[in-house]
């Protein structure tokens, strides 16, 4: 015959009869404590051991404040508003202002390395999040952009730009500047720029990036992986990039330009838009 271990049950409570005398609800609430002294443990039945003495009232740890990493408390990430430059100097230095920057181009424009480059020479701590690199997080079912635009790389690509905008609104409320590259078309406004503006802020400062053709088609030859696109996608999204023409926007063209000359013109851009930032 088998016997449970652990405090008896209380006896099953009848109608008209308050709980049976010898059987207190401290055994199922150990938080609360009885009025008057404690009742005495009766003795064990002969042939069976003494039961365990009662555990000590357990202590519910605390839960960690929302929005935090262990013990330190992170600002909470909100839209970006438009930076202003220190007033010190005659010559506004945007390598001292907290920057939300996005940088345009077709494949093959430099975005990435120019980006990378800008980010890592500045004076102040600053991010780059790749658009591409957020895509690729998806491994199984990634929608390769090689195969072709549809509803499932539409998906993955707005799905990677609202974590690109989150990331950046975490970086930027706590002091760090981002560069965010992407191919934006300007004759797509809600799908681009504008759902940029959405994720990220007002602040956002766009700039593009576009070489002439031969220099995207003959940096385009140059990788390897689903990076590369075929040379016709290459000439269409080259063609459709023109339309930032006359858009407001500022535009480099780095055709003749290595990174650093062209991270240094970008300097220059954001100096004049911080000053006057472009309307779009």
């Amino acid at each position: 015959m088998q016997h449970a271990v652990g405090s008896p049950l209380p006896p099953p409570h009848q109608p008209g009869h308050g709980p049976a005398a010898g059987w207190s609800p401290a055994a199922h609430h150990p938080g609360q404590h009885p009025q008057g002294p404690p009742a005495p443990t009766p003795a064990p039945p002969a042939g069976f051991p003494a039961p365990p003495p009662p555990a000590g009232p357990v202590h519910a740890s605390m839960p960690p404040p929302p929005d935090s990493t262990g013990h330190v408390t992170l600002p909470p990430g909100g839209p970006v508003g438009m930076p202003s430059l220190p007033q010190a100097p005659a010559t506004p230095d945007p390598g001292a202002t907290t920057l939300a920057v996005l940088l345009i181009g077709p494949a093959g424009a430099g975005k990435t390395s120019v980006a990378k480059y800008w980010a890592d020479h500045r004076r102040v701590p600053t991010a780059h999040i790749s658009l591409d690199d957020v895509r690729e997080w998806v491994r199984s079912g990634f929608a390769d952009p090689q195969t072709g635009w549809n509803d499932h790389s539409e998906a993955q690509y707005r799905l990677a730009r609202r974590t690109c905008g989150f990331a950046a609104r975490n970086f930027l409320a706590n002091g760090i500047s981002c560069i965010l590259d992407d191919a934006v078309f300007p004759d797509r406004p809600v799908v681009g720029l504008g759902g940029w503006k959405r994720h990220v802020g007002p602040g956002l400062l766009p700039v593009v990036l576009l070489p002439g053709l031969d220099v995207v088609l003959e940096r385009n030859a140059e990788r390897t992986g689903n990076r590369r696109l075929g040379d016709e996608e290459v000439a269409r999204i080259h063609g459709r990039m023109a339309g930032w023409y006359g858009s407001g926007l500022p535009i480099i063209d780095n055709s003749q330009l290595d990174i650093p000359e062209t991270a240094r013109i970008l300097d220059d851009v954001l100096t004049r838009a911080i000053a006057s930032p472009p309307k779009w």
